[in-house]
């Protein structure tokens, strides 16, 4: 348990150093994104990003696992 705290709080740092970057990449703007933007709204549900993301961490975990 200690282990894993430990490398979400690196991955998190790597993360937070990289975030200027990763915006720049379009990573939260990939097809499949719902966005609604009305006069004083704007709604943003990021599903294929979220899927994206959750393989990248599950294989990270697996990875670590083995």
């Amino acid at each position: 348990m200690q282990k894993q705290l430990i490398i979400i709080g690196i991955i998190l740092v790597v993360l937070g150093v990289f975030w200027p970057w990763l915006q720049k990449a379009g990573l939260f703007r990939l097809p499949g994104d719902v966005v609604i933007e009305r006069e004083n709204f704007r709604f943003y549900l990021p599903v294929t990003s979220a899927v994206t993301i959750s393989i990248i961490v599950s294989i990270v975990f697996w990875l670590f696992r083995k």
